[in-house]
């Protein structure tokens, strides 16, 4: 358990960080490209940039190796991170140290709480059109027969790749620039399908939201409708019951009213002279 914490903290203190990083990483690769007449000590610099950032991410793979409770658990549940570890080790290029950050940059920004789905896939979008129109302009522009020169070749190549329109107008046509291609195809399937799942799951959640408060609504107003009822019928019976005068002496058998009639008969008998015959 105190490993399993000590993991995860350093994992929260080394997001930053890596990311900060991965962006250096980014603009150490695009300027050698981007300016191919730059100084000898420039293109110099960002290739120390890049095997810094590359090392800096190896450096995190072997702490969160050291500190996690299971070693081999943790590397056969991180295979890629390995693998984006050893591949720069394979051969000096510099695809490879794309290809290596670009999978350590997304393993860990899905690790990050705080990053959404939305904000992934829109990073994931922009940083895959982005390193693949700066790789396959670096393969193609010298290419005998290639036809994308310029990086507003590369970047419309990229874009009309990944929604896979393919226009046709541009294509690689060296075999490296062709295997980018594959994956900018296969990455943006990739990404499509999760936006489209996204966006459903979105509508369903919505609907749902819609249905509960309906049948809310719905029991609200039967609860209503049978309180009224019982109203009604409360106020029926006690419009049924004769109202009864509380003042008026009750004789069994007697009305009430005939005590006094008998009195005024024997007043009005009695009040007069008796007749002489």
């Amino acid at each position: 358990m105190k490993q399993g914490t000590a993991q995860m903290r350093w994992e929260a203190r080394a997001q930053g960080p890596l990311l900060a990083l991965a962006v250096a990483f980014g603009v150490a690769y695009a300027v050698p490209i981007v300016a191919p007449d730059a100084q000898h000590w420039v293109h110099q610099l960002c290739t120390v940039v890049e095997w810094a950032v590359w090392g800096a991410f190896a450096v995190d793979y072997v702490v969160r190796l050291v500190l996690a409770p299971y070693t081999w658990l943790f590397v056969r549940k991180h295979p890629l991170d390995l693998l984006a570890v050893l591949l720069p080790l394979v051969q000096p290029l510099r695809l490879l140290r794309v290809v290596a950050t670009l999978l350590l940059v997304g393993r860990r920004a899905r690790m990050a709480p705080q990053i959404t789905l939305t904000t992934y896939v829109a990073g994931a979008v922009v940083g895959l059109m982005m390193f693949g129109s700066l790789a396959v302009l670096h393969v193609e522009r010298n290419a005998p027969d290639g036809n994308i020169r310029t990086l507003g070749d590369a970047v419309w190549w990229s874009f009309t790749t990944m929604t896979t329109v393919g226009y046709g107008d541009h294509a690689p046509t060296t075999g490296l620039g062709r295997v980018l291609a594959v994956g900018l195809m296969l990455s943006g399937i990739a990404l499509l399908g999760v936006v489209t799942a996204n966006i459903a799951a979105w509508f369903i959640s919505r609907f749902d939201r819609d249905d509960a408060e309906e049948r809310r609504q719905t029991a609200l107003l039967e609860a209503l409708t049978t309180e009224v009822r019982e109203l009604r019928a409360e106020v029926a019976r006690l419009s049924a019951t004769p109202p009864s005068d509380p003042e008026a002496p009750q004789v069994a058998g007697v009305p009430a009213q005939a005590p006094r009639a008998c009195r005024s008969d024997q007043a009005g008998s009695g009040s007069g002279p008796p007749r002489s015959g």
